[in-house]
């Protein structure tokens, strides 16, 4: 069984499934929830990223019936199935929960991606180390974090590196670009996000376009077809936009690899900037509830940005909540366009921040540890998993 929530973490799933499929040489059978790089490696989903991919407190009450549903399913499926193994990817507010159900249940249990127990509480460290047999860490700090649990936990590489060296690698895309200042906006990849960020940045990149004589192009990546109608409403609808805007679908990496410079909602994708070597300035505002909150819990972390933490400075301006402000925005992506000194030194920090993730391979460093895990807890790697025996007792 196989889940991810997110369309980041769909991706990551995709790769360690294909990666576990040459390592086994014979058929295996995934199912779970993921998105459309799972889908299109064969896994059947039982839901979809499109309605599970849920950030932020107020719109995890507001879809809290869905979510205790699709909870309750997952339940049953495991017990009915018996799986193998129990391979959660991110998304540790239910995944996690998964794992201690699948582990009192003797399923074995493997998670991909630590959750950030370094920005939350560290109290967290001992309870996740209860039920978890295997935790695949992908930043090279994670793993001392679980010395002295019986927990056993791997730094595998981030996978992210693999894909920026594959879109490197890759024929250049023929993308809509329409001027010399070729900038990149990734609001995100959330109904919530897009709604709250995306008019900033399109403020942002009118004011910038204003300022650079209507010399620019802007091009919003759109992670799936629903979100780029969603973005295209949300663009048809603001106040004030830039005559240079193209929506795509798909191509996210693509487009900062050829972008000059990028505003990206604060996630994943910040780190595939740093990765492509796109100077970027880092944005983020969530509802004022899910700040506050926020704000309470996280304690002692000084970044949000992965780019930032690994480096352990600041090489990707955070613009925050109340700090998100299209001046702001304008101001730093005018910096990276036309001041060559600013680029140079932007460009010599996200190399070194780049040096410290290792090389590529961290898909088959994970399905080498989790074949390991496997066969240590006795699975049968010989066939296709099994459906349950319906006269077995829960």
């Amino acid at each position: 069984m196989i889940c991810a929530g997110e369309v980041s973490g769909d991706m990551h799933a995709a790769a360690l499934m294909r990666a576990l499929r040459e390592r086994l040489g014979r058929p295996a059978l995934f199912r779970g929830f993921g998105g459309d790089a799972m889908a299109a490696e064969g896994a059947e989903l039982l839901y979809h990223t499109d309605r599970t991919a849920i950030m932020g407190i107020t719109p995890v009450i507001r879809n809290l019936f869905f979510l205790l549903g699709m909870m309750r399913r997952m339940r049953r499926e495991m017990r009915a199935w018996r799986p193998d193994l129990l391979l959660t990817v991110d998304y540790p507010g239910m995944n996690l929960r998964l794992a201690r159900f699948a582990h009192a249940r003797g399923i074995r249990t493997v998670h991909y991606i630590c959750p950030q127990v370094w920005a939350w509480h560290r109290g967290r460290i001992p309870k996740i180390a209860r039920f978890l047999d295997l935790l695949l860490c992908i930043l090279p700090f994670e793993p001392e974090l679980f010395d002295g649990t019986r927990l056993k936990a791997v730094f595998t590489g981030h996978p992210l590196v693999d894909r920026a060296d594959e879109t490197r690698a890759a024929p250049e895309a023929a993308l809509p670009w329409r001027g010399t200042h070729r900038v990149a906006l990734l609001p995100g990849s959330r109904k919530s996000e897009i709604a709250r960020i995306l008019p900033c940045l399109l403020e942002a990149a009118a004011m910038l376009e204003r300022r650079l004589g209507g010399d620019c192009s802007f091009i919003i990546p759109a992670p799936n077809a629903a979100i780029r109608k969603l973005g295209e409403a949300v663009a048809a609808s603001a106040p004030v936009k830039p005559q240079g805007l193209v929506f795509v679908q798909g191509q996210a990496r693509q487009v900062m690899m050829q972008a000059r410079a990028a505003a990206v909602a604060s996630g994943t994708a910040t780190l595939e900037a740093c990765l492509l070597r796109c100077p970027t300035v880092l944005v983020y505002a969530a509802s004022a509830f899910t700040a506050f909150c926020a704000r309470l819990l996280v304690k002692g972390v000084k970044h949000i940005g992965l780019a930032n933490i690994i480096s352990g400075r600041e090489i990707m301006p955070e613009l925050l909540q109340e700090d998100m402000r299209a001046e702001s925005v304008a101001d730093k992506l005018e910096q990276y366009l036309t001041d060559d000194a600013v680029r140079a030194r932007v460009l010599r920090d996200l190399d070194e921040a780049n040096a410290r993730l290792g090389g590529g391979g961290a898909a088959g460093r994970a399905a080498d540890a989790v074949i390991s895990e496997m066969t240590a807890g006795g699975a049968f790697l010989d066939s296709v998993p099994r459906p349950r025996d319906p006269r077995r007792r829960s």
